[in-house]
């Protein structure tokens, strides 16, 4: 299972700031992994971990934003596609092997 952790939170003010960073290390600190600003992700070994870990998130969610929760096998985690940007530049040449005799 994987488990997905969506979230918006306002951070306007000071306190929401901090709340929001407590927010964010509170997730890393629980083994999620950011996959993008505001979308971490965390992997389970089963539906019965997948579960500890959401109501381990539902504690720590700030009393304002929005944070949604989802949770997807491995096989449909596996059919995510990805596309990052292209590169503009020709990577810079890799580095010429020593050989020795």
């Amino acid at each position: 299972m994987w488990v997905f952790v969506f979230f918006d939170l306002p951070v306007v003010k000071k306190k929401q700031r901090r709340k929001a960073t407590q927010f964010r290390k509170t997730l890393e600190k629980d083994g999620f992994t950011m996959l993008q600003y505001s979308v971490y992700i965390r992997h389970c070994a089963s539906t019965e971990s997948a579960a500890v870990h959401v109501k381990r998130v539902k504690s720590a969610v700030p009393e304002e934003g929005q944070v949604s929760i989802m949770m997807i096998t491995d096989k449909q985690y596996g059919n995510i596609i990805n596309i990052w940007g292209k590169k503009l530049e020709p990577l810079p040449p890799g580095p010429k092997q020593l050989e020795l005799f």
